[in-house]
């Protein structure tokens, strides 16, 4: 990919986290930029826990997404300051922690296999018996075996993220529009703006595509320059407490499920992994499994009141790395494929496409993600 100069216009194809974050860092760069987001359907930020979570989703095999997940949390504090600077509005990031817990004793060999690989890796993790645990999280059932409390791992609020990136991006210059986007526009082998479902045409010296699960329905791609990203629902509650907060303070996962404290005496309840295509209908067998898992170890939640039901679609990869880079088409750059961990990962997915705009060159260590490695897929 050539180097652009700073008067280059950029077309960023979605308007969630990841588009608006890229939105951000380029329009910081002096790159004109134009945000295209139908709005509806909602992204899968909508329906986001947003845990930053690189060491309690750690798992063997997945070295290079752990290390991609560590970077990004060890800066995603100073990102979200100079978030709040720039917009003037809290974009929720909570540093409570989070308590991982087990119910039988299975589970709890599994925790004890888990804080072997943190130790192995030099991550902050304390194991906690159940009167230990219950100290920290005096909510929790009598019947906990085993917990792991790990405080760096936090949390956002992606709707609060969403609305503080907008307002950000914004005052950097870019503009917002709602549309429909239908197609690449190309001119040979380069990419050369986006057509709308309108027909309308929307020029670019460079085309972002972030628009998640939706990426791989956009038309004009050659087979060459595909990624295989698909769709992969997740279904989540928003639960509130009439009483006020106090529940919990951190963050409670068990093998199967989480509750992320909101604040205010709200909380979020997930997350489904389900392979159904583009269906994004709640269910009432998922939500029953989800809060017969948390009450299990949390009786608590059992009170809460039910605000909100909802199902969004994650960008799966066949390998779990988000796609992040040049593609085979010239002046097309792909930031997608992330999974369940595009809130995370949003700053540094930002990192890489405005340098990639700006000097034609990735940074080394976002390698693992480069969109070659499915050269040639067909989706």
């Amino acid at each position: 990919m050539e180097s652009s100069s700073q008067s280059e216009s950029v077309a960023v194809v979605g308007g969630g986290v990841i588009g608006l974050a890229v939105a951000w860092r380029a329009a910081q760069r002096g790159l004109r930029v134009t945000v295209l987001d139908a709005g509806d359907p909602p992204g899968a930020w909508r329906f986001a826990a947003g845990m930053l979570a690189p060491v309690t989703e750690a798992e063997h095999g997945e070295d290079a997404l752990f290390e991609l997940g560590l970077r990004a949390a060890s800066g995603y504090a100073a990102f979200c300051e100079e978030l709040s600077e720039a917009a003037g509005l809290d974009p929720g990031y909570r540093r409570a922690g989070t308590l991982v817990v087990a119910r039988d004793r299975d589970e709890a060999e599994e925790l004890d296999r888990l804080a072997v690989l943190h130790r192995s890796l030099g991550l902050e993790t304390e194991r906690l018996l159940p009167s230990a645990a219950r100290r920290v999280e005096p909510g929790l059932a009598p019947t906990v075996r085993l917990a792991l409390h790990v405080p760096g791992d936090h949390a956002v609020d992606p709707r609060a993220l969403v609305a503080a990136l907008g307002e950000a991006a914004r005052l950097a210059g870019a503009d917002l529009r709602t549309a429909s986007v239908a197609a690449v526009r190309t001119d040979g082998d380069r990419a050369t703006g986006v057509v709308l479902a309108d027909g309308t045409d929307v020029p670019a010296d460079h085309v972002v595509l972030a628009a998640g699960a939706w990426t791989g329905r956009l038309e004009g791609i050659p087979e060459s320059a595909q990624v295989p990203v698909r769709p992969v629902k997740g279904q989540i509650m928003r639960l509130r407490d009439p009483r006020g907060p106090g529940l919990v303070e951190r963050t409670i996962r068990t093998r199967e499920a989480y509750l992320v404290p909101r604040g205010e005496g709200t909380y979020i309840l997930g997350a489904t992994v389900e392979e159904r295509g583009w269906d994004t209908a709640p269910t009432a067998g998922a939500t029953m499994e989800l809060i017969r898992d948390l009450a299990e170890i949390l009786p608590g939640v059992l009170e809460l009141e039910v605000e909100e039901l909802g199902a969004g679609l994650r960008p799966g990869t066949p390998d779990n790395l988000p796609v992040i880079g040049a593609s085979a088409l010239d002046g097309l750059v792909w930031a997608t494929g992330h999974f369940r961990n595009g809130i995370l990962l949003a700053a540094v997915t930002a990192d890489i496409v405005a340098e990639l705009l700006t000097s034609g060159v990735a940074p080394a260590w976002a390698s693992p993600a480069d969109p070659a490695r499915f050269s040639g897929a067909v989706v």
